[in-house]
């Protein structure tokens, strides 16, 4: 790519900087998108499309969403490509299956008929959830920066936290009037631990509203990660921004003001901007700038990072009619019974039903790794958990791969089994790619959602990936970026102002 000069410069595929680079095109910055070295969430095995991620649509009901939305004015066009999802949620255990449909008695009918023992317990933990929800609402409907970083910033946050519940401890116990080994604890562990970016344990402010996502009208993508970065990067090309997915910064060059461009991969010469919005963490940052320029607090007290459990991933694609009606799109799926000793060879599931075309189904599951369970055998353990439920399913399997193994891709046909090179995989890897993980913050901060600063380690860059609120998740990221595209724009007293207007249009109008 030729080099050129951007005000913002965003890093990576993620969904935080996507967010940021919509809003900045539309305030009129001139932006670039390079892709970092994120692979795209699908690959192909001839017409099967298999899959590197898990993806749960669960950020779009937060507020900071929804404003990122109407100022693209975008949010009839993005509600009706979602679908809300019946039900919100399965799940299937040893002996027991459950639904959460979306309507609130059924919801009611549905715990007293499977779990009748805590539907008193339940009730109320609904209550309190849903006036933990409803503060954090409100809180993030106002214009913060998380994690607050200067004296007016923590001002602010600590006033619109201060009547949230859970928040500023980690010792209440959400759950503490469910029974211990409770089949329902586990399901709103589970579905909190997979849609945090956060090892466990979580703070219960991340188990309150990272399961509220998941039962509160939660939507899907019917394409998932694909439609959702698509949708993200038409906005930014359509307000004149520039994208390039292929490119990869090899360095990041500073100057004394701080970040002052990207070297990317294959040129001679820097491409320059004013901002670097990075969607990976601030260590990566300042490796790739070579320890240039940080700044006195990131030699001082940066929250140091470690990695936790890794997300790993495999796609089992079906023949249409071998996987029951009443599965919903996702679902959890329990390997042992609640209270019993762990088994790595039957692990916990996050699983996501999808369309493959008119005559075949996708189920894309994901564990969380733990090192008790060798690579080589995680793909076999994952199935074995999903035949443990759906035990007709293997009559009905097409293709069977993992990215995270490197084993050949499992083609079946007439019931046997026939392994296939990786070589024949269209967008796929010969070797195994490494798995997201999960993050451990020493220490946490701002009510222990947060790791590290919005703000980078060297001036004018921004963070703007899962490092920054990983116990928030899915809007953990959305927070972030809209919060740095709102600290760009605050350095531009003329956009800042256009911003304004734009706002009082959209409130009045």
């Amino acid at each position: 790519m030729k080099a050129r000069f951007y005000d913002v410069v965003v890093v990576g595929r993620g969904l935080g900087g996507l967010v940021a680079a919509a809003l900045l095109a539309r305030r009129d910055f001139s932006v670039l998108v390079v892709g970092g070295r994120e692979r795209a969430a699908a690959y192909s095995l001839a017409e099967y499309d298999l899959y590197r991620r898990c993806f749960s649509l669960l950020g779009a009901t937060c507020p900071a969403f929804k404003r990122a939305l109407a100022e693209l004015a975008q949010t009839q066009l993005f509600r009706r490509k979602c679908a809300p999802l019946d039900p919100m949620l399965s799940v299937l255990m040893p002996g027991k299956r459950l639904e959460l449909p979306p309507d609130v008695p059924a919801f009611e009918r549905e715990l007293a008929r499977e779990l009748p023992e805590v539907r008193r317990v339940a009730d109320e933990l609904y209550a309190r959830l849903a006036d933990v929800n409803d503060a954090v609402d409100a809180a993030m409907s106002l214009d913060l920066v998380l994690p607050p970083a200067t004296l007016w910033e923590r001002l602010k946050a600590r006033r619109a936290f201060a009547d949230v519940p859970f928040a500023g401890t980690t010792e209440r116990d959400l759950l503490a009037d469910f029974p211990r080994f409770h089949a329902y604890r586990d399901v709103l562990l589970a579905s909190a631990e997979f849609a945090s970016d956060l090892a466990a344990p979580l703070p219960p402010l991340s188990q309150a509203r990272l399961h509220a996502a998941s039962t509160r009208g939660p939507m899907t993508l019917p394409g998932g990660a694909r439609e959702l970065e698509e949708f993200m990067l038409e906005r930014v090309l359509a307000q004149g921004g520039a994208v390039a997915l292929d490119e990869w910064p090899e360095r990041v060059t500073t100057d004394a003001g701080g970040v002052a461009g990207v070297l990317l991969e294959g040129d001679a010469t820097a491409t320059g901007c004013r901002f670097l919005l990075w969607g990976g963490s601030g260590e990566e940052l300042a490796d790739r700038a070579n320890g240039e320029r940080l700044s006195e607090a990131a030699t001082r007290s940066w929250p140091r990072l470690s990695l936790g459990p890794g997300r790993f991933v495999v796609t089992m694609v079906v023949r249409r009619g071998g996987l029951p009606a009443p599965l919903g799109r996702e679902a959890l799926m329990f390997g042992t019974p609640p209270g019993a000793t762990l088994d790595p060879r039957r692990p916990l599931l996050r699983v996501i039903r999808l369309d493959a075309g008119p005559d075949h189904e996708a189920l894309v599951c994901e564990a969380l790794s733990t090192p008790s369970l060798p690579l080589q055998e995680a793909r076999a353990a994952v199935l074995g958990t999903v035949c443990s439920h759906l035990a007709w399913i293997e009559r009905h399997l097409v293709v069977v791969d993992s990215v995270h193994d490197g084993l050949p891709v499992w083609l079946y046909s007439g019931g046997a089994r026939r392994d296939v090179d990786r070589l024949a995989l269209s967008g796929g890897s010969v070797r195994a790619e490494p798995m997201e993980h999960q993050l451990v913050v020493d220490p946490p901060s701002f009510h222990g959602v947060a790791g590290e600063p919005l703000r980078g380690p060297i001036a004018r860059s921004l963070l703007v990936g899962k490092t920054v609120l990983p116990g928030l998740g899915q809007e953990g990221e959305i927070v972030a970026g809209v919060a740095a595209a709102r600290l760009v724009t605050k350095a531009d007293p003329r956009r800042a102002k256009l911003r304004l207007d734009v706002w009082h249009r959209v409130e009045l109008g």
